[in-house]
């Protein structure tokens, strides 16, 4: 392990290397490969898929199922953009242009996060945006063992309807979407709808939209993504770690589906609706 981790590390800065320590140690204490059967919770889990595609919507409903953190990067990254800070002003430039957050601080602000977590009590994990390239997925790979890598899949022209239908409350910071999709089936591909994802009373009239939700910086996103990100999933793919879902559609019917692939029941979701 010592010498896999001096070869992998050999080229990268010393900070790189303190960020990499720092994230080792994270995670150290997690429990290791304890989801065969994904009931038990404490899971190491990966979400992979483009930019926009549902990341953390259906992580955040695993995380609240399965009674472990979701950590999505990407809202790291727009914690350390509200916050001011030092990076603030390199961070909000890189974002505005579509463009991949550093190895160096990414892997610092994910490292915090765990280490926040764990002095909370957290065990486990389900990350959203980490791995986004195969030297970061080298890295995760050296430091815990992922369970499972969930690979969303969503037909590109609907993806950027999605992408430029998301809107934030500017007061409460919750996500919504005012696109209502409906795409005609075509070259063999189904037709697909999705429900727009519309804001109480109280949020409607505080929507703005994100900063990177423009058609030119979407564009560049799944640009970056094919290139430098793509690749991480023939990554896992080849450790038999990689499962792909096709999204069908919105959450109503895609939801119930992907619980069916991971084997999972939502007895929560089941309850209310006998209520009902």
């Amino acid at each position: 392990m010592a010498a896999i981790m001096h070869r992998l590390l050999k080229p990268t800065s010393p900070s790189l290397s303190s960020s990499i320590s720092l994230l080792r140690r994270s995670v150290s204490t997690f429990p290791q490969n304890a989801v065969a059967d994904p009931k038990g919770r404490n899971v190491q889990w990966v979400f992979l898929g483009v930019p926009g595609v549902g990341k953390g919507t259906y992580a955040s409903r695993l995380s609240s199922l399965l009674g472990v953190p979701h950590i999505a990067t990407g809202d790291l990254v727009r914690e350390e953009l509200a916050s001011s800070g030092p990076l603030s002003n390199q961070l909000e430039e890189i974002v505005n242009q579509g463009q991949l957050v550093s190895d160096e601080i990414i892997i610092s602000l994910l490292s915090k996060r765990l280490e926040a977590g764990e002095s909370k009590g957290e065990s486990g994990f389900i990350l959203d945006g980490f791995p986004r390239t195969i030297r970061q997925a080298e890295i995760l790979d050296e430091v815990t063992d992922i369970d499972l890598v969930v690979n969303l899949k969503l037909r590109e022209d609907v993806l950027l309807e999605k992408c430029l239908g998301r809107r934030i409350c500017s007061e409460c910071g919750k996500n919504f979407n005012v696109a209502s999709i409906n795409v005609k089936g075509d070259s063999g591909r189904p037709a697909m709808s999705m429900a727009p994802l519309l804001p109480p009373l109280q949020c409607a009239s505080k929507l703005v939209s994100r900063a990177d939700d423009t058609e030119d910086v979407v564009k560049e996103r799944l640009r970056v993504y094919y290139e430098k990100s793509e690749p991480v999933e023939g990554f896992y793919q080849s450790q038999g770690k990689l499962m792909e879902f096709d999204l069908p559609g919105g959450i109503p019917e895609s939801w119930p589906k992907l619980l069916e692939a991971l084997n999972l029941d939502d007895h929560e979701e089941k309850r209310s609706s006998a209520v009902a």
